[in-house]
């Protein structure tokens, strides 16, 4: 007889099927000393599906069948769970080192543009040249500053010389010793930019266009600052 043993009982019949617990060993024709010792030492414990009432055979049956099919169901859920789990965690991890050089790119994109930004100006300064002149108007000095500041700041830059020395190059404060368009204190330090500081708006603008971006990164953030500070 094929016996088929399962916590419980033992199924005198080809197909296994279980109650309550899962399948502890198979013995079907030849098997090994080893299965049979297993068989042997949990058969006292089991009963044969023939022993079962007839009646309550087909039931017992399909309620172990029912059982196995849940299991199964519950195994693939949980398989199928954490493939999905996987998945998301790598893609999460392949959408966040994707944004970290985005970031990044976008970050080595603006320090470059601001490095060429700031060559340009060195560039303006360095080749603007104008003849002196005995004197300036304030549109004289206004129209050399427009071919030496950036356009997109010299409305800032401007501000800040209107409110400083309202655009007189020879605007001098006997209190702190600043002197000219930008006030620089003292007035000596425009020399870096020209031996003509005193009487050239064009090295003074100069110096203060370099001054501005030096400190501040522009005059427009020169500008930001003075307005906080009424100082810069």
């Amino acid at each position: 007889m094929s016996r088929i043993s399962v916590r419980g009982f033992a199924v005198a019949s080809a197909t296994a099927v279980t109650t309550v617990g899962a399948v502890v060993g198979v013995a079907s024709g030849s098997t090994p000393a080893a299965d049979d010792n297993n068989f042997e030492a949990t058969a006292a414990d089991t009963t044969l599906l023939a022993d079962i009432p007839a009646g309550q055979q087909a039931q017992v049956q399909t309620a172990s069948l029912t059982q196995q099919a849940d299991a199964q169901a519950s195994a693939a859920d949980a398989a199928a769970k954490k493939s999905v789990e996987e998945a998301a965690r790598f893609q999460a991890a392949k959408d966040a080192k994707a944004k970290k050089q985005a970031a990044e790119a976008k970050l080595e994109k603006e320090r470059k543009e601001k490095e060429a930004e700031r060559a340009n100006r060195s560039e303006v300064r360095s080749t603007a040249s104008f003849a002196q002149q005995s004197s300036y108007t304030v549109a004289q000095v206004q129209a050399i500053a427009r071919q030496i500041v950036p356009a997109d700041q010299f409305q800032c830059f401007s501000n800040i010389v209107n409110h400083e020395s309202t655009w007189n190059y020879r605007a001098s404060n006997p209190s702190s010793g600043a002197y000219g368009l930008v006030q620089a204190l003292p007035g000596s330090k425009m020399a870096s930019a020209g031996a003509d500081w005193q009487t050239n708006p064009a090295t003074q603008i100069k110096w203060g266009l370099s001054y501005m971006d030096g400190r501040y990164g522009s005059p427009c953030g020169a500008w930001s600052f003075w307005q906080a500070n009424h100082w810069y």
